[in-house]
């Protein structure tokens, strides 16, 4: 009898990471779910990339800021694909505003879309791994803010610094049930987020980078791909900052800062 192949959700997978990673793991030989806040057409074209690989995918709406109902899409995707296997928490926002001008509003929308989401689907997919009884993977996208402050960003480094935290506690407890939860953690990426959908990446200059460029969206897809794959079974727990080496640069920037330019967002 033939084994059904193994499914994926990845959450805001509409442009950007999370359409990077749905078609990486189309590819690596797994089922699809897919969902989208506000860019339908981008969803459906994630959908299409992914059939073209010979998957299937399921589409749903999901928004993280109507909590605690929104998360009930994983389960609906996993309804209609048969099960859910993986977990690819990657859908999230930030902002630009000073500490000081940010109102609660904003804060609360940031920290459910980047926290509090990713943990009640935590929740929704483990329950569902654990009943089918053969482990599974749950990769958190953070951010390199997950270990270094931005200015500008309070409720986003609060929110992904906090996730990161939370997938340590998610793979302890989950380590039982064969499931492994880590969390990837990009630097400045060729996204929507960031303007950058269509660049280039190897004609962008990065002085400050020690690669010298942005990442492009699928190098950030294959480093989950792997977390996802049989050949991540031994590793929980971790987060893999995937940044051209941004991270190492703390002090060495700091100490050749010339103005106080980076006090602003």
């Amino acid at each position: 009898m033939n084994q059904p192949a193994p499914v994926a959700v990845v959450t805001g997978s509409d442009s950007g990471i999370g359409r990077a990673t749905a078609v990486r793991l189309a590819q690596d030989g797994m089922d699809i779910g897919i969902t989208w806040h506000l860019d339908h057409d981008g969803a459906r074209r994630t959908a299409a990339e992914v059939r073209a690989h010979g998957r299937r995918a399921a589409v749903v709406q999901m928004d993280l800021t109507r909590l605690p109902g929104a998360a009930d899409a994983v389960d609906r995707l996993a309804q209609d694909l048969g099960r859910v296997d993986v977990l690819v928490n990657n859908a999230g926002t930030g902002t630009a505003t000073p500490f000081l001008d940010l109102p609660y509003s904003r804060v609360r929308e940031v920290v459910d879309v980047d926290l509090v989401g990713p943990f009640l689907c935590g929740q929704l997919a483990a329950r569902r791994m654990i009943a089918q009884g053969d482990g599974g993977r749950i990769v958190n996208v953070t951010s390199v803010h997950e270990h270094q402050p931005r200015v500008g960003a309070a409720p986003y480094c609060a929110a992904k610094g906090g996730l990161g935290l939370l997938t340590q506690v998610m793979a302890l407890e989950l380590a039982e049930h064969g499931i492994t939860v880590n969390a990837v953690a990009p630097g400045e990426i060729a996204t929507p987020m960031t303007g950058q959908e269509d660049t280039d990446v190897r004609t962008e200059r990065r002085p400050g980078i020690p690669l010298g460029r942005p990442g492009d969206a699928r190098e950030v897809a294959a480093v989950i791909a792997f977390l996802a794959s049989e050949g991540a079974s031994y590793v929980t727990g971790a987060s893999w900052t995937v940044d051209g080496g941004m991270l190492r640069m703390g002090p060495q920037a700091g100490s050749h800062l010339e103005s106080d330019a980076w006090r602003r967002p």
